[in-house]
Formats: C-alpha cells, sequence, structure tokens
C-alpha cells in the first residue's frame, strides 16, 4: 500500500486531542439524544467513547441545553463541542458552560458582531471553533453571487468567516465544507485546501441510512482522505451514532491510516463454498466486534484456496464439507471440525494478542 503523504495544516486542540499538524486522524460523532436529558446524553457519550470514539458533539438549540453541557461535562471524558445555530448568544452560554470547542454555522450565527463576540470569549477561554459551512444553510446574498450552490460558494463563505476571525486575532480554528453530495463536497474541500492551512473536518452530511450513508461517507471522506486532506472525520448516519464511529474506522483503516480493533476479511460466496459462511462470518464478527487490538482476521469458504487468498490476513479459518483449517499468514495451523472453528479461531486470536502484547512490553 502506497503511503498517503497528508496535506500540511497547523495543529489545534480540541481538549486533549490533537487535530492537524501530522496528528493522528480523530474520530468524531455527535448525540441524538435531548442535551437537556443529561442522563441520556451522558450514557450515549459513554457507548461512543467504548467505540472509539475521540470527540463528541451535541445539539445546543436552547439556554437550558447549553446549561446542561456543564453537568454532562462533569460525568464524560471526551473532549464536548457545542453545536450552534441561530443564536450566538447560545455560543456564549456553552463557552461559559465549560464546553471544549464550539461548532457555528456562519449562514446563521448571526453577523458579524454576533462572530465576534463570540470570538472573543473564545480566545479568553481558549476553546477553538470550527467554522461548519453547510451546502444548505449558504447566506443569501453569497449563493446568489456565486449563481447558485457551488463549491466555490461554499469556500466563500468559508473565507468570508475565517477573515473575520482572523481580523480578531482568532486563528485557533478548523473548517468544514459539508454537503449531501459527493462531488460538490470534494471539490469545496479541494478549493479551499489551497488557501488556508486550517485543519479540516471532514463529512458527507445528510449521508442517509446506514447502508447507503456509509457509501456515501466512504466515497467522499475516502477520496479526500486518500489525497491526504482531512484531519478529523464525522461519519453522519440516520440511527445509532454508535455506527459512525464504527464505520469511521473502516474508512480510516482500509486506507491505512488508522489501526484499531479487528479487520475481518472474507470471500464473496461462490460454487466451491461448502461450508455456511454467512453464519460463520455473522459469528466471528459478533464476537470479535468488542476487540480493540489491531488484527486482520479472515474467514474463507474454500479450505483449498482460502489460506492462499488470504495470505496477508493474521490469522483466520478456511472451511470445508465438515471440516476446515486454521491458518495465520497464510500456512495452515491444524485442520478442525466445522463446529468447532471459531471457538479455534477466537483461541489463535487471544494468543496473538498476548504473544504481541509480550512484545511490546519488553
Amino acid at each position: 500500500m502506497g503511503v498517503i503523504r497528508r496535506r500540511i495544516s497547523r495543529r489545534i486542540y480540541v481538549g486533549s486531542v490533537p487535530i492537524g499538524g501530522g496528528a493522528p486522524i480523530a474520530v468524531q460523532s455527535m448525540t441524538n439524544t435531548d442535551t437537556r436529558d443529561v442522563d441520556a446524553t451522558v450514557n450515549q457519550i459513554r457507548r461512543l467513547e467504548e467505540a472509539g470514539c475521540e470527540i463528541v458533539r451535541v445539539a445546543v438549540p436552547d439556554r437550558e441545553a447549553a446549561r446542561a453541557i456543564k453537568k454532562i461535562k462533569e460525568q464524560i471524558r471526551l473532549p464536548l463541542i457545542a453545536d450552534i445555530h441561530f443564536d450566538y448568544r447560545l455560543a456564549l452560554e456553552a463557552l461559559d458552560s465549560g464546553v471544549d470547542g464550539l461548532r457555528i454555522n456562519p449562514g446563521n450565527i448571526g453577523g458579524p458582531q454576533a462572530l465576534r463576540a463570540v470570538a472573543r470569549r473564545a480566545s479568553e477561554l481558549g476553546v477553538p471553533i470550527r467554522v461548519g459551512v453547510n451546502a444548505g444553510s449558504l447566506d443569501k446574498k453569497i449563493v446568489d453571487a456565486y449563481g447558485g450552490i457551488t463549491p466555490e460558494a461554499m469556500v466563500a463563505s468559508a473565507l468570508e468567516t475565517i477573515r473575520l476571525l482572523e481580523d480578531q486575532g482568532f486563528h485557533d480554528l478548523k473548517v468544514s465544507l459539508k454537503a449531501s453530495e459527493v462531488p460538490l463536497m470534494v471539490e469545496a474541500y479541494r478549493l479551499l485546501a489551497e488557501k488556508v492551512d486550517y485543519p479540516f473536518h471532514l463529512g458527507v452530511t445528510e449521508a442517509g441510512p446506514p447502508l447507503v450513508g456509509a457509501v456515501k461517507s466512504a466515497v467522499g471522506i475516502g477520496i479526500l482522505l486518500n489525497q491526504g486532506i482531512g484531519d478529523t472525520i464525522r461519519v453522519s448516519l440516520t440511527g445509532d451514532p454508535v455506527l459512525e464511529v464504527e464505520v469511521a474506522y473502516h474508512i480510516l483503516r482500509s486506507l491505512g491510516l488508522r489501526q484499531r480493533g479487528i479487520e475481518l476479511i472474507s470471500c464473496p460466496t461462490c460454487g466451491r463454498c461448502q461450508i455456511d459462511l454467512q453464519n460463520l462470518v455473522v459469528e466471528v464478527e459478533k464476537k470479535t466486534k468488542n476487540l480493540r487490538y489491531p488484527l486482520k482476521v479472515a474467514v474463507m469458504g474454500c479450505a483449498v484456496n482460502g489460506p492462499g487468498e488470504a495470505s496477508q490476513a493474521d490469522v483466520g479459518i478456511a472451511g470445508g464439507r465438515g471440516w476446515g483449517l486454521l491458518f495465520r499468514k497464510g500456512h495452515p495451523i491444524r485442520r478442525v471440525p466445522e463446529s468447532q472453528l471459531v471457538d479455534a479461531l477466537m483461541e489463535e486470536i487471544d494468543k496473538i494478542t498476548q504473544e504481541r502484547e509480550g512484545e511490546n512490553a519488553r
């Protein structure tokens, strides 16, 4: 795999998490609970953290939600970002509640004076701001000036806000240019990458339900990451946000940018398959879901060609009729009855993990 040369960006911090400047690409998500319901929000954030989320964002629709941030912060470990729309005073309230970052939308924050007030308070507290441009909420004057919602219009919106913040001496920024149309989003990021060195937060907004949204996100985010653009990502899916984190890590791992947990590979079923491969894969996926040590695990349907086809996997199983092979790096270890294949695989995974942890400790 070729090494991706990442765009050089300045570094900022959201809480203790570094963003940009060569730091690992951070995985974010957003709660879908009512932020005013502190218990529900805290519980979801803890689930997100367990899944590997590194930064979490909450909606702040009113002052009660902004004040709830203080209580939420007392019970979580992840850096917390407040998502602000329409009323800049909510940003000020969130800052006073101890939030670690702000996301503001240039299209509806309330104009230059409101933005300056937020920048002054954020600067005093050392809190970074994300300039979060959204194709669906661009300022009408910008849309009219550029003849529609175009990549150039999105970049103009971002630059207008960036310059206002810079005029206040505020540079603790990251930027996003989100759209539900992948080509629009990709081109906007490419254009802005030529103009500023701030870190970028990547995402395809309103991507859709899990399957469609995962595909659109993988394409849009993946194209940019492969070109070295992007410092933190959020996969937007309808439903449980924990799935967003899982998809995000799959995207990063597929490009060799992050290694976390099990990468499960399996062959497509074909006429040579003489084993219940689909259920085997489901069972292995379930048993390895919460493992955090990075390993490539293969579940193959052909005992003849399977080990060779998955020779880059750390460990795997390949099934035949009523039996299968347990193998490491393409080399068979032993023949195992079909009913014991998954157990044998899990024992070998545990053995490899212990071996590697021992090597790292020396």
